[in-house]
């Protein structure tokens, strides 16, 4: 595939926070032309945010354009206009309701460029809550993915908002399949994507399993597993590492790099593997036992000793040490992290270094 499949499309991106810009982003990397409309005078509001959502304008806005205009004035609808006459999509995720109001909507625009394609980001698709608004972390909660990510009891939000991701992404492949659409007809339309939906459709095997069991299935820390080892046990130097094992393949190369030939032979015969398995979980954690020690520049080595982890060549790719984002990833990237976070910095609350504005409105076209 070329690594620029979009090149030569025009996109007009109205957004904030998360599901939108990253609508945006997904587009320009492969290769569109996105112009950010920003609120003037201050841009967007996110390029300020603290805490949780410092990295957002940074993490979601690279390889585009970016150009201030109050919508809320005559004079900055009519330079929307004449820039939308000469798009290919236009992507917005503002509340609903909001870019009508502004003059700006799906016909408001398809009037002035029949071939427009028009990328809604909303909370709702059509229905009763359609002109509700929604938050990443809401729906996680009326989904019940929450529910299954937090100990019973205490429901809790992803630690990454993938509902926002997941959305955009599903609003880009109908935008792609829109542009396919107008190959042949050679008009455009409103595609629509939303949070709801999209937490729903995470949503699907659980709901399933509660159809195929009877019963409503229990948070993912107290689940019971589809695989008997299949979770996190603690290592020397207070490390962490995650094991699954899904097949016979691996429960093979499992106890072998592992040194468990003893403890797998015992229950060779038995009829109840499953459950023999889970022993064997429960004897690598007895008593708080450390016994694995993870060391990053060594393969895995097949010798029955306590080293038995390691990220170098070779190593299997379903036991992997738990990591921490930041100081860690930047390292495996080779980025110093005193420079990543300067660049962070200035993409958050200075110029973005990822977006380049322009002056003038004909630079655009």
């Amino acid at each position: 595939m070329s690594i620029a499949p979009l090149r030569g499309v025009k996109v007009l991106e109205f957004s904030h926070a998360i599901m939108g810009p990253t609508a945006g982003l997904m587009l320009a990397d492969m290769g569109a032309d996105v112009v950010k409309v920003e609120p003037a005078p201050n841009g967007d509001y996110t390029r300020n945010l603290p805490g949780f959502g410092a990295g957002f304008f940074a993490g979601f806005n690279r390889n585009k354009r970016s150009l201030a205009i109050d919508l809320k004035r005559p004079e900055g609808q009519a330079a929307v206009h004449r820039l939308a006459a000469h798009a290919d999509i236009v992507v917005e995720n503002y509340g609903p309701g909001t870019m009508e109001r502004l003059n700006c909507g799906y016909e408001q625009l398809h009037a002035l460029n029949p071939r427009l394609l028009y990328l809604a980001l909303k909370g709702f698709l059509a229905g009763p809550y359609e002109h509700r608004p929604a938050l990443d972390e809401v729906v996680q909660f009326q989904t019940g993915l929450a529910y299954m990510t937090g100990p019973p009891g205490q429901p809790l939000r992803a630690g990454a908002s993938i509902i926002d991701v997941l959305g955009a992404a599903f609003g880009v492949i109908a935008a792609q399949a829109a542009l396919r659409e107008r190959d042949a007809t050679g008009r455009g339309q409103r595609v629509s994507s939303a949070l709801f939906e999209s937490a729903a459709f995470l949503m699907t095997t659980h709901m399933a399993a509660a159809i195929v069991t009877g019963s409503e299935p229990p948070p993912m820390p107290a689940r019971r597993g589809a695989w008997a080892i299949y979770q996190v046990f603690k290592t020397a130097g207070d490390g962490q590492l995650f094991i699954g094992v899904t097949s016979d393949q691996q429960w093979t190369r499992f106890v072998q790099e592992f040194g468990l030939q003893a403890l797998d032979s015992a229950w060779i015969d038995s009829r109840q593997i499953e459950a023999a398995r889970r022993a064997i979980t429960h004897h690598m954690k007895r008593g708080g036992k450390v016994w694995i020690r993870i060391f990053p520049d060594k393969p895995v080595t097949a010798k029955p000793a306590e080293t038995r982890m390691g990220s170098g060549k070779g190593a299997p790719d379903h036991w992997v040490a738990v990591v921490k984002p930041g100081r860690m990833l930047f390292e495996v990237a080779g980025v110093a992290p005193e420079l990543a976070r300067e660049a962070l910095d200035l993409a958050a609350y200075k110029l973005p270094i990822h977006t380049r504005f322009v002056e003038r409105e004909h630079e655009l076209v």
